[in-house]
C-alpha cells in the first residue's frame, strides 16, 4: 500500500466491511444461533466441522484463519443474489491486508549498545523493545531534510519514549503527562541522566489556556500506544497548530468518549458504517495461545457465564444478555451452582429451589461453542477494520496538508499494535 494508494484502499475496505457487516458486526454473547446460516450455509457448515480444540491455533493466525474460512465464504457470495460477488470476491484479498516495514537504522556499536542496556534496565523487555523500537523511526529529519525539532511526547507516563529521544537525537523532549507521580519520577530519571526532557502534568483532554501553549508549528509530536481518543486529540491539536511533524501509533480503538466512533477524514464520514464501542474492539481480538490449564479454566468461565445467561433470561422472562462482573479465579474452584448464586446476587435476582442448573450449564457448554465459531469468522475482519481506522487517520492527515506514510515500527510478535504514522507538513 502506497501512499498513492491510501484513499482507493479505504473505500474498498469500506465496500468490503459494509457488504459482509453481517458477519462481524454483532455480540456474540447474545447470539444462540448463527445469525448469518441462512445468507451463508458453506460458511456455516465449515465452522461448525472444525474440532473445538483447532479453534484458538486458527485464530492466533490471521493468514490461517483466512485459508480455512475464504474457501467457503467465497462459494457463498457466489451463490447471493445480493452481493456483488465479482467485486466483492477481489476485495477478499484485504483480509490479509499488509502494511511495509520501515527501514530501522544501523546497529548500535558496542558501547551504545552497553548504554542503552544500562538506560533501560527498570524498563520491561518487551515494552523496551516496543519504545527503542519506535524511536528509530521517528527521525523525520533524515526523510524530509528538516532541522532537527524540539519533541512533544503526547500521554508519557513515565516519559521513557520521550527520554530514549532526547538522547539519541540531542533534542528538547516535552512530555505530557497527567498523573503527577509519574512526571516527578520522569523528571527524575532526566535529571539523572542529564537530559533535555522537561514534564508537563496536565490533562490531554483538557483546554489548554492561552498561557500553556503545548503545540507549535516548529515540532514533532510522537505517541507512543495512547489510547483511542487520546490518540485522536493529538492529532486535531497538532493538524490545528501546523505542527511541522507527527508520528503516532494508535491502540485501543474502543476507548472513546462517545458511545459510536466519530470519523476523521472526509472518506470515513461518507461511510454507511457505524461503529459502537464494541466495534471497535474488533481489532484487537486475537487468540492467545494458552497453557491447557489457562484453557481449560477460560473455557468453564465462558460457559458458566452463558449457562447463567441462559438462566438469567428464563427468570427474567427477557431474551437479553446480562453482563456479569469479574470474577475471581478461585471462584472457578467451587461449583456451577456457587457462580448462579454469586452472579445473581450480584444483579439482585432471586433464584428459586426448583432450578435444575445441570440443564442451564449444559446449555452454557452450547452456547460457549457457538460463540467460539461466531468470533472466529468475525476474526477474518479484523485486520480489515483496524486498517480501516488507520487509513481514516492517514486520510484526514492528507486533507490536513501533511504527506502521510503507513507502516510497521516492529514485528507482530513484539505487539500486534505495530501500525506507525508519521506526517510530515508540506510547504504551501
Amino acid at each position: 500500500m502506497s501512499a498513492i494508494d491510501y484513499q482507493h484502499t479505504f473505500k474498498s475496505l469500506d465496500s468490503l466491511l459494509e457488504a459482509l457487516k453481517p458477519l462481524w458486526q454483532l455480540v456474540a454473547f447474545e447470539c444462540d444461533h448463527l445469525p448469518w446460516q441462512q445468507a451463508f450455509p458453506c460458511l456455516a457448515q465449515t465452522v461448525w466441522q472444525l474440532n473445538d480444540a483447532e479453534l484458538d491455533n486458527i485464530d492466533a493466525d490471521q493468514d490461517k484463519l483466512v485459508q480455512t474460512l475464504l474457501p467457503s465464504l467465497i462459494s457463498d457470495i457466489k451463490q447471493s443474489e445480493k452481493l456483488n460477488a465479482d467485486e466483492l470476491i477481489e476485495q477478499l484479498n484485504l483480509l490479509v491486508i499488509t502494511l511495509p516495514t520501515s527501514l530501522s537504522t544501523a546497529d548500535p556499536t558496542g558501547q551504545e549498545q552497553a548504554d542503552l542496556t544500562h538506560f533501560s534496565a527498570h524498563i520491561k523487555g518487551r515494552k523496551w523493545q516496543q519504545i527503542s523500537a519506535f524511536a528509530e523511526h521517528i527521525n523525520p529529519q533524515q526523510q524530509a531534510h528538516l532541522t532537527p525539532l524540539p519533541v512533544l511526547e503526547w500521554c508519557a507516563g513515565k516519559g521513557h519514549l520521550g527520554r530514549l529521544v532526547a538522547k539519541q537525537q540531542q533534542v528538547q523532549v516535552t512530555s505530557l503527562e497527567w498523573q503527577a507521580s509519574l512526571c516527578e519520577q520522569g523528571q527524575a530519571f532526566a535529571t539523572q541522566w542529564q537530559l533535555p526532557q522537561r514534564f508537563i502534568c496536565a490533562d490531554a483532554f483538557a483546554s489548554f489556556n492561552s498561557n500553556e501553549t503545548i503545540f507549535y508549528p516548529q515540532q514533532h509530536a510522537i505517541a507512543l500506544h495512547a489510547c483511542g481518543d487520546l490518540h485522536v486529540r493529538l492529532i486535531k491539536l497538532a493538524t490545528n497548530a501546523d505542527t511541522q511533524a507527527i508520528s503516532i501509533s494508535p491502540c485501543c480503538y474502543h476507548l472513546i468518549q462517545g458511545s459510536h466512533y466519530q470519523p476523521l477524514s472526509t472518506q470515513a464520514k461518507a461511510s454507511n458504517l457505524k461503529l459502537a464501542k464494541h466495534d471497535l474492539q474488533l481489532p484487537l481480538q486475537q487468540s492467545v495461545i494458552a497453557s491447557p490449564k489457562q484453557q481449560a479454566r477460560r473455557l468453564q468461565e465462558v460457559a458458566w457465564r452463558l449457562g447463567f445467561d441462559s438462566l438469567q433470561r428464563d427468570i427474567r422472562d427477557i431474551n437479553a444478555y446480562l453482563p456479569v462482573p469479574t470474577i475471581k479465579q478461585s471462584q472457578l474452584s467451587s461449583s456451577f451452582v456457587d457462580f448462579c448464586v454469586w452472579a445473581a446476587a450480584q444483579k439482585g435476582l432471586t433464584l428459586t429451589n426448583d432450578i435444575d442448573f445441570d440443564v442451564f450449564l449444559q446449555r452454557g457448554i452450547a452456547r460457549q461453542r457457538l460463540t467460539k465459531r461466531i468470533d472466529l469468522v468475525a476474526h477474518l475482519f479484523r485486520r480489515a477494520l483496524e486498517c480501516w481506522l488507520l487509513l481514516d487517520r492517514v486520510c484526514f492527515l492528507q486533507q490536513q496538508g501533511y504527506r502521510v506514510l503507513l507502516s510497521e515500527f516492529c514485528p507482530n510478535s513484539v505487539t500486534p499494535r505495530n501500525a506507525f504514522i508519521q506526517a510530515i507538513k508540506t510547504a504551501t
